[in-house]
């Protein structure tokens, strides 16, 4: 009797044993849906590593029925599926036939390493045999002879076996498992240089011949490792933020159930609308809705602020927010795959599996690489042995073209870039999308912003309090509590404690305002011209929203004016944008008095009011028809079109769901300086990406002529291949002191002009 789960199948991993693959039914449910009929599934390939393998999984999934794309994600090894349909398409099958074994992506956190944990162990042995070989390798340079010099040869030669079982196991079973699916990777030029190598210097030793070069073999991965294990580190260094991120997210919570009983479940079992018991000190797991208790939150992973934020029943929390001073009671509204925090993981981990212009070029190299590395040091073989007739220094010759020409620095160049400059931007509160979004985000000369939201935080400010009756404003403030108008919002906090008027009956006019009946009196609070219609007096707010005033029985006795508060550093975000070339607009769907005052305050010369949604996107469409590339920076629902439409679009995180699924870049705290931050590095990225890619095309145009010509050794060759990969790497780091000289830079700018800013806002 089986005992898979319905609809599994059986397959062989790696070693040759058998594995239950997912069930249909497992996928579908561990599948996220993204609307339209397309689900996505996360699984989790530990044997992706190199450009190739990239290249080969992408093409195998892509081929399938019903998949739209498959992305993989070379720091993290996952793969992103996305498929439509009922029925589930057999990747998991299809990847094993391509010798990659898979399975269903889980979001615990395994803090223990266990690749870097083997490598290192694999430097270890290769370095002590290494080491032990080459005091051999003395006494025969120093002339030892005959049977003397045939010991020192055997002995190495046993020395050497068990290093290249362990510590070339790493390149071995990589290759073997790529040639035995009918397909090439990197490893296996390595596998193949690093065999012959030793097989050349076991025929010389059995020969006796005057020298063997078990200390080249042995050698050779010695430094092969250290490069790979110095670029494991440098990617798990790139990912910590995704890593740190996903460490934050609570391993379960306490659930109430309706009997009263309570139940500790992982988070991963808690589905919407379960109670959840949340003590104080503990994250919240799962999106969800305050239905009992009060408290204060540490919110600053999801705004950036560091000031505790005092929550009551019926206001939403999100996933990874702490908890601080009471205990709580929620109900959660999405699963832990849905929540927000889950969001931010997934977005931070596809930043380097999107396919941005260089990326492509540097994978279809990379594909093409492996044959072309072979047929380099094969014909390098026979042009030695047809010019000199010696077969030994022939293959020495081969050998060092095929370790030198290893594509890594090429297959490097553009994902680690992305992946660095993905978490210099998280650290500064912005997330991306995917690497794509990073390249045409540098290339931008226009950017429009909305204006209510965006430029401005959609929070009217009573401003002229203080000149108003403290009687009049009581009785406003009691009246606008009936209300949840932005503008009744702005003034509940001028209210007495405890609501000291008694009205006995309240009605709310949409699009007018409020009006309540006591003791025989009609108050009203709302337009000018509906509540005060026996006023002579007219005319518009100072702000222009036009006047609202609050009367008695008609006639006016205090009026309002409001302004909407513009978001943090608005001004010096535009002056860094101007600053870097880049022309601005701003388009609106408010008055034109409204959009002309923003305007004034953040120098925006060019701006657009009372548009509907298809004017702003038909605003976007005729820019591009004229060749300006457009950033648009925008939050609401009537600006999703436009978000879709530009050339790369950002959005804050107060913006709707469909308009942050619209974005590209998604920007956590409130400040504006955001926008040219994640220009500039963008900017730097593309950059350093050229750079890297530059980097590797003169490396092999250097290297690999002169490793032809003869004038490198095996040993000398691995060096050098390792060396231009960290070379990639360590350039793609400089992005760590751009950021923070940006920040510097920012926060000084912020300064200057802080003054100044501030008087002209008052």
């Amino acid at each position: 009797m089986s005992c898979c789960a319905p609809g599994a199948e059986m397959a062989l991993d790696l070693n040759g044993a058998t594995s239950v693959l997912p069930s249909s039914q497992e996928i579908r449910l561990a599948s996220r849906s993204l609307g339209d009929d397309l689900r996505q599934t996360d699984l989790s390939v530990p044997t992706v590593h190199c450009a190739a393998c990239i290249q080969t999984i992408e093409a195998a999934l892509g081929k399938l029925d019903h998949v739209e794309s498959a992305r993989v994600n070379l720091s993290t090894k996952r793969v992103a599926v996305r498929w439509r349909g009922d029925e589930v398409p057999p990747f998991v099958a299809a990847l094993g036939r391509l010798g990659y074994k898979a399975h269903l992506f889980t979001p615990e956190v395994d803090d223990k390493d266990k690749t870097l944990a083997e490598l290192i162990r694999a430097v270890a042995v290769a370095g002590f045999a290494a080491g032990n070989i080459m005091l051999l390798s003395v006494s025969v340079w120093s002339g030892a002879e005959g049977a003397t010099r045939d010991l020192f040869h055997w002995v190495s030669a046993l020395i050497a076996i068990p290093a290249l079982a362990f510590a070339g196991g790493i390149f071995f079973r990589s290759a073997w498992n790529a040639l035995r699916h009918g397909r090439m990777n990197m490893d296996v030029p390595i596998a193949v240089g690093v065999s012959l190598a030793y097989a050349m210097s076991l025929y010389e030793t059995i020969n006796h011949g005057d020298h063997a070069y078990f200390d080249a073999s042995v050698s050779l991965l010695f430094f092969l490792l250290i490069g790979r294990t110095l670029d494991h580190v440098m990617r798990e260094r790139a990912r910590t933020a995704v890593k740190g991120l996903s460490q934050m997210a609570a391993r379960g919570a306490m659930v109430m159930r309706g009997d009263g009983a309570r139940d500790y479940l992982p988070v991963g079992e808690i589905e919407p609308g379960m109670r959840l018991l949340i003590a104080a000190g503990e994250r919240i797991p799962v999106d969800g809705k305050i239905i009992q208790g009060t408290s204060d939150l540490d919110c600053s992973l999801a705004s950036g602020e560091s000031t505790p934020k005092n929550v009551a029943p019926g206001e939403a929390v999100q996933a990874g927010v702490l908890n601080l001073t009471g205990p709580l009671t929620i109900q959660a509204t999405a699963a832990a795959k849905d929540s927000f925090l889950a969001e931010m993981v997934r977005l931070m981990e596809s930043a380097e599996g999107g396919r941005a212009h260089y990326r492509r070029i540097a994978d279809r190299v990379s594909a093409l690489y492996a044959p072309l590395v072979h047929l380099t040091a094969f014909v390098t073989f026979l042009g030695w042995m047809a010019a000199t007739g010696d077969w030994h220094r022939a293959m020495t010759i081969a050998i060092a073209v095929l370790i030198i020409t290893c594509p890594c620095a090429l297959g490097l160049a553009v994902p680690i870039v992305q992946v660095v400059a993905a978490r210099r931007l998280f650290e500064s509160g912005i997330m991306v999308k995917d690497g794509s979004a990073m390249e045409r985000l540098a290339a931008i000369d226009t950017a429009v912003f909305d204006k209510t939201g965006t430029l401005t935080l959609g929070q009217p400010r009573l401003v002229n309090a203080d000149s108003i009756d403290p009687g009049m404003l009581a009785i406003a403030a009691d009246m606008a509590a009936h209300s949840r108008h932005p503008f009744s919002k702005a003034m509940t906090g001028f209210a007495a404690p405890g609501g000291q008027h008694k009205f006995d009956a309240v009605t709310e006019h949409p699009g007018f305002g409020i009006e309540a009946t006591v003791a025989g009196s009609t108050w009203r609070l709302g337009r000018r011209g509906w509540a005060g219609w026996k006023a002579r007096t007219g005319g518009e707010g100072k702000h222009g929203y036009g006047g609202t005033a609050l009367t008695k029985d008609g006639f006016i006795v205090a009026t309002f004016d409001f302004e909407n508060a513009l978001r943090a550093d608005a001004a010096a975000a535009i002056k860094r944008l101007n600053d870097a070339g880049v022309s601005m607009q701003m388009l609106s769907g408010d008055t034109a008095a409204a959009c002309a005052e923003v305007a004034k305050l953040l120098d925006i010369d060019d701006f657009v009011p009372c548009l509907l949604p298809s004017g702003k996107l038909e605003r976007i469409e005729t820019l591009a028809k004229v060749g300006h590339k457009v950033l648009m920076v925008g939050d609401g629902l009537n600006d999703t079109p436009a978000l879709s439409a530009a050339h790369v679009s950002i959005a804050p995180a107060t913006a709707v769901d469909i308009g942050r699924n619209a974005a590209d870049f998604v920007f956590l705290r409130e400040s504006l300086l955001a926008v040219p931050l994640a220009l500039g590095v963008s900017r730097k990225a593309g950059n350093l990406i050229r750079q890297n890619i530059a980097i590797a095309i003169v490396y092999n145009a250097v290297a690999v002529p002169i490793a032809i010509l003869g004038h490198v050794t095996p040993l000398i060759a691995a060096i050098a291949m390792s060396a231009s990969s960290l070379l990639v790497i360590g350039n793609a780091l400089r992005l760590h002191g751009f950021m923070a000289n940006a920040t510097v830079q920012v926060i000084q700018k912020v300064r200057r002009s802080a003054v100044g800013y501030s008087a002209q806002s008052s």
